[in-house]
């Protein structure tokens, strides 16, 4: 179990590995067809919010919190039709951002990492659809 003082957030590296994270990441979702719909609006709020959401759920600072009040990324991601299919794509690009920068292997990143695989799982609110 991590003590106050040893969260994964001070494991995988602090800010500047999750500014790193941050940056890695978004291009991806830039170039994924399924994804680009969601992630419409200005790149650097959305990176932003990004920078401060995810030291909070690391356990660092509560940036997120006192910025925009508790996160319920649930309920935030509702107007977004988040299906199987782009949970999925979401966590191939976070895949891709955390082998880029070192962090997928390394026990720290794959604890980070198998956390995120709970969260796209939690925010799936439709069903994937086929168009034939």
């Amino acid at each position: 179990m991590r003590s106050n003082l040893n969260t994964l957030y001070v494991e995988i590296g602090g800010q500047e590995t999750i500014d790193k994270l941050v940056d890695a990441f978004y291009p991806r979702v830039y170039e994924d067809e399924e994804l680009r719909p969601l992630f419409e609006g200005d790149i650097e709020e959305i990176k932003n919010k990004q920078r401060m959401f995810l030291p909070q759920f690391l356990g660092g600072p509560a940036l997120y919190s006192q910025e925009f009040g508790p996160p319920a990324m649930k309920s935030r991601h509702l107007p977004f039709e988040i299906t199987p299919k782009r949970a999925e794509c979401w966590l191939n690009c976070m895949k891709g951002a955390f082998v880029e920068i070192g962090l997928y292997d390394t026990p720290a990143g794959m604890a980070f990492y198998n956390r995120l695989i709970q969260v796209a799982s939690i925010m799936v609110n439709s069903s994937d659809t086929t168009e034939e």
